[in-house]
């Protein structure tokens, strides 16, 4: 890669990092080209060299969370573990995610409501991705007793729809830490497969 192509890569990701904060913060509607601009010192214009319109600077950030929220997951299953353990650091990171990167992770949840077409396409095969690496675990887990469920698809969507529901109640000020709800809801999501 040339020297230009890296340097046009690295403000693109700077870019990318300062949109994922700002609509962690303010959502994907209230977020904008202006203060993601602003964030970085930039004019608004600029951003359209680095990308097409707001949507693919979305999709971008999309993309890159659930793309380290993958890596995350493969690391834990590549680990001389146990499948509980696994699934425990799994559910752990989802949770993480959930809840510090509320709203870009959230877009997988109802993407169509996001994004393009054309864009929906790659956002649901990374989704699917993400959940296969779930089923993976549970699927191995089951093939070497650890776990003793008849549904694991189903055991999967209630790990992740109960996850996902965080983000309706979590409070930043709340009476517990993220560490804590990450231990509680293993402690409970493990029975679900048991």
């Amino acid at each position: 890669m040339k020297l230009s192509e890296r340097k046009l890569q690295k403000k693109k990701h700077e870019i990318i990092l300062s949109a994922v904060k700002i609509v962690n913060q303010k959502g994907y509607q209230g977020a904008t080209m202006e203060e993601i601009a602003a964030e970085l010192l930039m004019t608004k214009g600029s951003l359209y060299y680095y990308f097409k319109n707001k949507e693919d600077l979305i999709f971008q950030c999309h993309e890159m969370v659930l793309g380290q929220a993958i890596n995350k997951l493969q690391d834990y299953i590549n680990e001389d573990i146990s499948n509980e353990q696994k699934l425990r650091k799994m559910i752990a990171s989802h949770i993480r995610y959930a809840i510090e990167e509320k709203e870009t992770f959230n877009m997988i949840i109802k993407p169509d409501e996001t994004f393009s077409k054309d864009q929906l396409s790659p956002i649901l095969n990374k989704r699917n991705e993400y959940a296969s690496w779930f089923d993976q675990v549970i699927q191995k887990g089951i093939a070497e007793g650890d776990f003793r469920i008849k549904e694991p698809k189903i055991a999967r969507m209630i790990l992740l729809g109960s996850m996902n529901w965080i983000q309706q109640w979590y409070k930043v000020n709340g009476d517990k830490t993220i560490e804590d709800i990450q231990a509680i809801y293993a402690d409970y999501l493990i029975k679900v497969v048991k």
